[in-house]
């Protein structure tokens, strides 16, 4: 009998998915920044134009791809109006999986947390260690198409982040205060009080960007 292969190596599609997508968020694709899809096959070994073409019909889905009429693939600008959609999922979204199914979540997570919170040096990234952060609260989320809608703006909110250079989104001692006003209610099982805190660390990361907007203008 023929052994399985322990893992199997991902198809060419989700291989230029994840190419390109890493690209984008990272903002190495910059947006408005135009892409010749045959450039792109190149830079991907030469691989052949349908695993790419449904690569970035995915992504196009996702709304990091502008297919446009005669001009071709653009990457996806970020407007202002992009920002408060973010802000505004994210409070419809986080407070609410928290409220209704936080007793899902691991206990042994959120104390690991609460300990990071309390020692942020011992984080080597911040931001990577504050994504996480996020992304344990809304990980009980049992509803899919809310899932979706929030893993949408998670990826733009990243970009809008590099964007930025992170100039007034995040200040290390008052994310830190939050994290933990929102994790000592969390685990006394008080889940109310922690959507609450967490509505209202959302409500100041909101404010804190939109100040950043008020400088920079990304436009409509």
């Amino acid at each position: 009998m023929k052994e399985t292969e322990p893992s199997a190596k991902p198809s060419l599609k989700l291989q230029a998915y994840q190419y390109l997508k890493t690209r984008i968020l990272s903002c190495e694709y910059a947006p408005n920044q135009f892409l010749n899809e045959q450039k792109l096959c190149a830079e991907m070994g030469n691989i052949s134009r349908t695993p790419m073409r449904d690569a970035l019909g995915r992504l196009e889905q996702e709304g990091l791809i502008t297919i446009l009429p005669k001009k071709g693939l653009m990457v996806s600008p970020i407007t202002d109006e992009d920002v408060h959609s973010i802000y505004e999922v994210r409070l419809l979204v986080e407070p609410y999986a928290l409220r209704m199914y936080g007793a899902r979540l691991p206990a042994a997570e959120l104390e690991k947390f609460y300990t990071l919170m309390q020692h942020p040096e011992m984080m080597p990234d911040f931001y990577a260690g504050d994504d996480a952060f996020h992304d344990l609260l809304i990980s009980g989320l049992p509803n899919k198409y809310l899932r979706a809608a929030h893993d949408r703006i998670t990826g733009q909110n990243t970009r809008f982040r590099i964007m930025t250079g992170k100039v007034g989104m995040i200040s290390r001692k008052s994310t830190c205060e939050e994290h933990i006003a929102i994790l000592e209610p969390a685990l006394a099982g008080d889940w109310d009080a922690a959507a609450d805190a967490l509505t209202r660390h959302i409500e100041l990361a909101r404010d804190k960007a939109e100040g950043v907007l008020d400088r920079i203008h990304l436009g409509e």
